[in-house]
């Protein structure tokens, strides 16, 4: 799997991260990667899908399994409030672009964030899987947890789920 995500610099130059909230905790992700945001709505759930898989979204004709978030680091779905949203993330497998929704509670800013101040993800301690973090970024004197899109999206053939609901739905 090709890492479009990652965002760090080797020349200690800034990158930029979207951040966004979720279960209390924030979290950023690769601008790169990231192609939009929408509205939370519209999810269709599809039998036997995984749990942290709330269904999928028509994107301009495309079918687009939608992840929740809060599923996939093994904690409770997430309750969709008033700023509950969708970010629609890219990722490049084998030469083929996948979209994968992901929802998160409120969407933040987008922060540059210098590669001098990003610390290595915690080997213990953490809530969620070690593989998830890229790193932990300094922001005001407060961490965002970077997250490696790659490895949290990397679930058994998304691309198969999307081609298995376009189906179920046709």
């Amino acid at each position: 799997m090709k890492h479009t995500n990652q965002e760090t610099t080797t020349d200690g130059q800034a990158a930029q991260y979207l951040t966004f909230m979720l279960g209390g905790e924030a979290f950023g992700i690769g601008i790169m990667a990231v192609k939009e945001i929408i509205e939370f709505a519209g999810i269709t759930e599809v039998p036997m899908m995984p749990d942290s898989i709330r269904g999928v979204i028509n994107l301009r004709g495309a079918v687009v399994p939608v992840m929740d978030l809060a599923a996939r680091f093994g904690r409770p779905r997430s309750v969709p409030g008033k700023r509950t949203c969708i970010v629609i993330v890219e990722l490049e497998s084998d030469g083929a672009r996948q979209l994968t929704g992901v929802v998160v509670d409120a969407v933040s800013a987008v922060l540059d964030i210098p590669a001098s101040e990003i610390e290595p993800a915690p080997s213990f301690g953490t809530r969620i899987h070690g593989d998830f973090i890229a790193g932990m970024g300094k922001v005001n004197g407060r961490f965002v947890i970077l997250l490696n899109v790659d490895s949290v999206l990397a679930q058994g053939g998304l691309t198969d789920l999307a081609t298995d609901a376009a189906a179920l739905l046709s």
